[in-house]
């Protein structure tokens, strides 16, 4: 959970952030006000005079129209910068909280499921973003009610008096507000996220809950925090409703009470028919200082909201050196007694490996033996908890930014293509890191090729211009842009993490050749999951547990029946050792294997 410290400090910054509206609003809003406490004693004014047909009446009842005419522009131009700021403030705590997931550790963010980082980006920050204006209107609503009590003072002492003896009630009243609304609040939002994370993870997951029929159970386990939800969400609206009843009781006593002395003074001639008038009217606004509560309850939901946007922006930034890689390097890869622990658990440990530059390397293992771990270690999606990584012997940790992106490029199963990159051919050459200048287009082409993505490119369309949001594209084939995005940089180091599992067969078998004679020589780390492509690499490292269990070329491993019961484990006859290991290609270390099963992740 998010301290107090963090939440205040996403909100000064927004408050900060959206000044150049909030002055303007802070000033509709005094003028208004202002305004607002004129037009009783103009009015009451007028009154007078034309009671006494004095020739001055018309002038002072033109001053009292202009006053409510500007105060009805001055309402119109303040709902108006309200709106907008509410959506600068909730764009920069939104880009702040996206950020801060951005440049932590995927181990990091994982604490934070996809649907609940999405409610805390899209429905928290939006209450979040509601702050500053709802601070400029708690601090301009006290300005007509404090303005009318004293105003009351000024006309008729003795009548403010009256309506003093309330406030103290009201005080009271707005404080219990506060209090009951913002723990509902919280633990509204709380269920609410809990529920768009488990309808995030059923979308993702949809095919497999329809196959295995279980759509009712997943209905009732995502459905299940509503409960909370009603209980927190009733007790949020019944907290609002007893504060308005309330109010709705004291204030119009009030304001009566203030009537009934003005009118026992009118009748005693201490106080004119106008001041009855403007007495009338301060004590209505002097009760309005009861209207406090609907931004006071806009302020509690932003407080809280901030508080759970707040945990994704101080999420820790992964740290970059100031190191660059010597320029005749040649991707050379090392794990140096990798280990990596989270939550107590223990996901890889004592990792030795070395992977000579230029050549692939493919990681196999039964589900949960630590292959994605590696692969986002090796790339650098998190830090090792103990060990180093060297690429072309410089420690991967000490890397600028900019050179890390030069220098590894990444695949995997599910791409995300960002709308910063809003066409096909952008999304691609995104992959080349940070630019000297634009990637030509037959670099993104040849990218295309090789990951076997270039023939329905072409059929889109306007082909590599079709922006990503028209473009009608399966999972196999995103994830052959994946690809593509991938190959198109020239890295030392690629990482493919399951980046083919969408892949029919032969659409597979064609980016396997294209990784082994298509692509600029680099450094491949592929998390395998079929016989083929062990086959064709040069080295297998075979974890098990976390731990490396041997690491050898796949001809030599298939001799181990527990390697090819990795394998096996997704066959149809579920037996290890029934396919002979794949031909290789004498001499060059990569195997033309014909087996394509894949093992169960």
């Amino acid at each position: 959970m998010a301290s107090p410290t963090g939440s205040g400090r996403l909100l000064r910054g927004a408050a900060r952030h959206t000044a150049v509206l909030t002055v303007p609003l802070l000033l509709c809003q005094i003028a208004g006000a202002a305004g607002t406490l004129a037009v009783p004693a103009v009015a009451g004014r007028a009154l007078d005079l034309l009671l006494r047909g004095h020739p001055d009446a018309g002038t002072w009842l033109l001053l009292a129209a202009a006053l409510i005419a500007a105060e009805v522009l001055l309402e119109t131009a303040a709902v108006l910068l309200t709106q907008l700021t509410g959506a600068r403030a909730t764009a920069w705590i939104r880009l702040r909280a996206l950020t801060g997931v951005l440049r932590t550790g995927v181990d990091r963010a994982a604490p934070h499921s996809s649907g609940d980082t999405a409610a805390r980006l899209c429905v928290n920050a939006t209450d979040g973003g509601a702050a500053p204006a709802a601070l400029v209107q708690m601090a301009t609503c006290a300005i007509a009610p404090v303005g009318a009590l004293v105003a009351l003072v000024l006309v008729d002492p003795w009548t403010a008096a009256v309506f003093a003896l309330g406030l103290p009630l009201l005080v009271l009243l707005l404080r219990a507000f506060a209090q009951d609304s913002s723990d509902a609040v919280g633990r509204y939002q709380q269920a609410q996220g809990t529920v768009a994370a488990r309808l995030t993870e059923a979308m993702g997951g949809a095919q497999t809950i329809a196959a295995a029929a279980t759509a009712h159970r997943e209905q009732e386990r995502i459905l299940a925090p509503l409960t909370d939800m009603t209980r927190h969400g009733t007790r949020m609206w019944l907290v609002h409703g007893r504060a308005v009843a309330r109010s709705a009781v004291l204030l119009p006593l009030l304001t009566t009470a203030v009537v009934a002395v003005a009118g026992t003074r009118l009748a005693a001639g201490q106080v004119s028919v106008g001041e009855l008038l403007a007495l009338s009217r301060y004590a209505a606004l002097a009760a309005g200082i009861g209207g406090i509560a609907a931004p006071l309850g806009a302020l509690i939901r932003a407080r809280r909201a901030a508080a759970r946007t707040a945990e994704l922006a101080d999420l820790p930034p992964m740290p970059h050196g100031t190191a660059v890689l010597p320029a005749a390097g040649r991707g050379d890869l090392e794990l140096r007694g990798v280990g990596v622990v989270r939550d107590g658990l223990t996901l890889l440990a004592d990792v030795t490996v070395t992977v000579r530059g230029g050549t692939t390397a493919a990681v196999v293992g039964h589900s949960g033996s630590g292959k994605s771990t590696l692969a986002a270690v090796a790339g650098r999606l998190m830090d090792c908890d103990t060990g180093r990584v060297l690429l072309d012997g410089v420690d991967v940790a000490d890397l600028t930014r900019a050179e890390l992106r030069r220098a590894t490029a990444q695949a995997f199963a599910r791409p995300v293509f960002e709308e910063a990159f809003p066409t096909v051919g952008s999304a691609i050459a995104a992959g080349a890191g940070p630019p000297a200048g634009p990637v030509p287009p037959g670099a993104v082409r040849a990218a295309a090729r090789a990951a076997s993505a270039d023939t329905f490119v072409r059929l889109l369309p306007r082909g590599y211009d079709t922006p990503l949001g028209e473009a009608p594209l399966s999972g196999g084939e995103y994830q052959r842009l994946g690809l593509a995005r991938a190959f198109v940089g020239t890295p030392r180091l690629m990482v493919l993490d399951d980046a083919t599992s969408s892949l029919d067969t032969v659409t597979a078998r064609q980016v396997e050749h294209a990784l082994a004679t298509s692509l600029r020589p680099c450094t491949k780390l592929i998390v395998a999951h079929r016989v083929s492509t062990a086959a064709r690499a040069d080295l297998v490292v075979w974890l098990e547990a976390g731990r490396v269990r041997r690491c050898a070329p796949h001809g030599v491993l298939w001799q181990d029946p527990g390697y090819r019961a990795v394998f096996s484990a997704g066959s149809p006859s579920g037996q290890a050792g029934t396919a002979p290991p794949p031909p290789r290609d004498s001499g060059s270390g990569r195997g033309a294997g014909r087996d394509g099963r894949r093992a169960d992740r």
